[in-house]
């Protein structure tokens, strides 16, 4: 298909049959989101398919924000929610082969006050697999500006449970943590880093993590629905300030576990390095093992608390594996698929054995069980358009 002429692109672009994807097959997953839409189920998406390093599909549906009338357009930004996640660990794996640390030190070992309230040997290891023992701590919008504070609150943070006991999903304090170690370990600001050190080697533009004021107005508004139209997240004036993901003191913290934006183009991009052992339009970032290693399945089938059901957690990504049930990545994927989805609203993925991605990005809060059925069955229709290996 067509790429629009705005877009920014990474990828060289390429017809989608030329590279095993059937169009028509495409085209019955464009069909489902557009029912999606008008259903009223979310305001607006926007997709994205790539192999082999190239982009093969990329569509927008919908409006960007309702408040606005604004059109969604294939260079709108969306939010991440903890997509993001899988960008800020990028930062961690540089600082890793850059011989900085191992994902076998301690935390304390490079912010020593972190062993307060008995968490002295939690590693990171244990923190990108969600197994540290402290999941529900989330520190508030206050630290989004003072970064001093921030290491202080993530300093205190208190366990739950013993570290390694348990795997339960660290929505906001696993990253937060990890923006700390980049910090102590660098002198720089986490989001400088993950820009220099692996979005601009990689040309990608079209992922921020901290959205400049300049590029703020291509991010989407996010929506829930209220009493059957769809209003702005937060924007009554007694929302609480966690909430307010459409306020530009938001976008600009680029908060590490859930406040990225970023093009469906843009993600794929980035997950076609990780399908490609960590190279991009033959710029290496990582190294083959690294990859192999991130995107494993460390936490075998333990139950993810979280969520009731193995979620197979990598060092960054979580992956497919062989269990019945998974979120987002679809139940048809190959085994050693592996991506990360956003709170009620998106996922991407990638297989490495077909080099394969995929982005679904949307902008409205879906609640359960209809979520979880539509992001299996996005996900499948996206796999299911793979039919020459």
């Amino acid at each position: 298909m067509a790429i629009a002429p705005q877009t920014r692109l990474t990828l060289p672009t390429a017809d989608p049959a030329s590279e095993g994807v059937d169009p028509a097959r495409l085209e019955r997953l464009y069909r489902v989101i557009e029912g999606h839409i008008a259903e009223g189920r979310y305001p607006g998406a926007q997709v994205a398919m790539a192999r082999h390093g190239k982009l093969l599909a990329q569509r927008s549906f919908g409006e960007a924000s309702v408040a606005h009338s604004t059109l969604a357009a294939d260079d709108t930004m969306w939010l991440l929610y903890s997509q993001t996640k899988v960008v800020t660990a990028a930062a961690v794996w540089v600082l890793v082969e850059q011989g900085a640390l191992t994902f076998g030190d301690r935390i304390a070992d490079h912010v020593p006050e972190f062993a307060a309230n008995s968490k002295g040997e939690i590693t990171l290891h244990q923190v990108l697999t969600h197994q540290a023992g402290y999941p529900n701590a989330r520190p508030g919008p206050e630290v989004w500006s003072d970064h001093a504070l921030l290491r202080k609150v993530v300093a205190d943070f208190e366990l739950e449970w013993w570290p390694g006991s348990r795997v339960s999903y660290h929505g906001a304090s696993a990253h937060w943590t990890c923006a700390v170690l980049i910090e102590a370990i660098t002198g720089r600001d986490f989001r400088e880093f993950i820009r220099s050190e692996v979005l601009d080697p990689l040309g990608i533009d079209d992922i921020q993590v901290g959205v400049p004021a300049a590029m703020q107005s291509r991010c989407a508004d996010m929506h829930d629905r209220i009493d059957g139209k769809f209003q702005g997240l937060g924007s009554g004036s007694d929302a609480p300030l966690g909430e307010r993901v459409n306020e530009s003191a938001f976008r600009e913290a680029g908060v590490p576990g859930g406040g990225g934006y970023a093009t469906a183009a843009g993600m794929q991009a980035f997950y076609q390095m990780l399908a490609a052992g960590g190279t991009l339009n033959g710029t290496r970032l990582f190294s083959p093992r690294l990859i192999q290693w991130v995107t494993q399945n460390h936490t075998g089938d333990r139950v993810d608390e979280q969520f009731g059901f193995p979620m197979h957690r990598g060092l960054g990504p979580h992956v497919r594996s062989t269990t019945p049930n998974i979120r987002g990545l679809g139940s048809i994927a190959h085994p050693r698929t592996f991506g990360h989805g956003g709170a009620a609203t998106s996922y991407s993925w990638a297989d490495p054995d077909a080099g394969l991605s995929f982005t679904y990005l949307s902008n409205g809060r879906c609640d359960e069980p209809w979520h979880s059925r539509r992001l299996d069955q996005i996900a499948n229709l996206a796999h299911a358009a793979l039919v020459d290996r």
